[in-house]
């Protein structure tokens, strides 16, 4: 076995930073939520019973004034670069970011440095208190574990060397991040690492391929992929160039998702993956910024490329990066710690349509069209239908959080089955043929009788309900809005929402 020092790694938790960067207070019960579960919560929403993972129907249960937010991975990131200057400047130099407020350290060379693993510890937690920054740290043989170890509950969780596959033994199978092992695993009557870790490699190879040998390493206390020492010395970077120095951020941004593509390329060819990646950027000054993100294999393209945009953002934010003034000269994409490719369990695990050969297509199609040009949707808080769906560009984080809950004026169900772009116009008179209007308190000046949409012969309607009032921004008089809705049915057998502002009606969607 390799020697157990040169296998340690130092993992540093900033607690509930999903929380803290959204700038929320630990003392109300707020909970940052992503795919409807609970990613993190405050101290509060912790004490009246909300937990990681929670549904947030059940959350919300538990929790009633519990204000929801949207994760925004893109702050996440830009708040954390100054934790991770800070690190860098006083604990060292080269930090590993799994995630944002999550962050591993190659233990040897610091640990020698302060006097010892325990005396490491102490030392960040000194400085992250300094920082207004609460935190924990652990040492184990690898980053997986050393994460699980910070988790622990403990300050200054230490797994002594050679003993991480003691350690990991009591968690269950669902740690591994796996899906499909989390729920094939328990239904074989394996529910532990221990478990898992005591089954034979080649057996385990044997039924649930390269991943799943992977994740068994894991479980016994090693690396998940094997170093391949042979074609460590191999550079499969790629870069690019800016001649003249760029000075806006938004093409650089759009060159990292050709070079991400790139690299993804290169790295197939040659048969290898990377453990980590890192992101370098040249100014006209002279200067180089760089940053390592944790990689594994499973960031696709759009994901790299998702990152070095919020990376350049993050800098520029802190003051690093000045591309106004300065310019940007080079990007340059580095894998590091290379191992063979093993492929995946397209057909056991997954759909046979591999999601890295849809965010091919969709970037493929984005260079060539824009791009704007392939969207996905998600859900937004909004009162009308057309307002409760976005378009975001495909490989790209929202940019602002999705706040769940009622909106005063929301439209009841049932919703609508088709919403217009551009709200068509309408004109609904009454039985005195006089066109029907909403009063100061929000009531119809008389009852509809007819409907005419995009000026076609009006159609007699057979019932209605409303108006419900909008008022948005009332306090700002540029971005006031007010408006009222009203939902009729007609003898063709139609149902349409409408809305009436500034005394002219129009049609927002068609029930059917």
């Amino acid at each position: 076995m390799n020697n157990p020092e040169k296998l340690r790694a130092l993992a540093i938790w900033m607690m509930d930073w999903p929380v803290v960067a959204a700038g929320a207070d630990h003392d109300e019960p707020v909970a940052i939520i992503a795919r409807e579960r609970v990613l993190a919560c405050s101290r509060e929403a912790r004490r009246q019973g909300v937990r990681r993972g929670m549904r947030v129907r059940q959350a919300s249960g538990r929790c009633p004034k519990l204000r929801l937010l949207d994760r925004d991975l893109e702050v996440e990131v830009r708040a954390f670069e100054p934790v991770l200057r800070l690190l860098e400047k006083r604990v060292a130099p080269h930090m590993e970011v799994l995630r944002p407020g999550l962050i591993a350290v190659p233990a040897r060379g610091p640990a020698r440095y302060f006097g010892g693993e325990q005396a490491l510890v102490e030392h960040i937690t000194t400085v992250l208190t300094g920082a207004g920054v609460a935190s924990r740290s652990g040492a184990a043989d690898t980053a997986f574990a050393a994460a699980l170890a910070v988790r622990a509950g403990k300050v200054g969780e230490l797994v002594p060397a050679g003993r991480t596959a003691e350690f990991l033994a009591p968690y269950p199978v669902g740690v591994l991040g796996s899906p499909q092992l989390s729920h094939l695993l328990p239904r074989l009557g394996i529910t532990t690492l221990g478990a898992f870790a005591a089954l034979p490699g080649e057996r385990v190879m044997a039924r649930f391929g390269h991943d799943g040998a992977a994740a068994h390493r894991t479980a016994r206390g090693l690396e998940a992929r094997p170093l391949n020492r042979s074609g460590a010395d191999a550079d499969y970077s790629v870069d690019e160039a800016f001649e003249p120095p760029e000075d806006n951020l938004e093409p650089v941004a759009f060159i990292a998702k050709a070079l991400a593509e790139r690299l993804h390329a290169r790295l197939a060819r040659a048969g290898a993956v990377c453990a980590r990646l890192r992101v370098d950027v040249g100014l006209a000054t002279g200067q180089r910024l760089s940053r390592l993100w944790r990689h594994e294999g499973r960031l696709s393209a759009l994901a790299v490329a998702e990152r070095v945009r919020w990376q350049i953002a993050a800098w520029a934010e802190t003051g690093q990066l000045d591309a106004a003034a300065a310019g940007i000269t080079a990007l340059r994409l580095v894998p590091e710690v290379l191992s063979a490719a093993t492929g995946r369990q397209s057909v056991l695990f997954g759909p046979r349509i591999a999601p890295e050969e849809l965010e091919h297509a969709a970037g493929q199609l984005q260079a060539m069209l824009g791009h704007r040009a392939v969207v996905r949707q998600e859900l937004a808080g909004g009162r009308g239908p057309g307002e409760r769906i976005v378009d975001i560009p495909y490989g790209d984080a929202r940019s602002r959080p999705f706040v769940e809950g009622t909106w005063p004026g929301q439209l009841p169900a049932p919703h609508p089955a088709v919403v217009y772009p551009t709200p068509r116009p309408a004109l609904v008179v009454g039985a005195d043929g006089g066109a029907v209007g909403v009063s100061g308190r929000a009531l119809l000046t008389q009852p509809p009788a007819a409907l005419s949409v995009d000026g076609a012969a009006p159609v007699a309607v057979t019932g209605w309900t409303g108006p419900w009032p909008v008022l948005e921004d009332w306090w700002i008089h540029a971005t006031a809005r007010r408006l009222a809705r009203l939902q009729v049915t007609c003898a063709d057998g139609r149902a349409w929402l409408l809305h009436i502002q500034d005394g002219r009606w129009a049609v927002e969607a068609l029930y059917g």
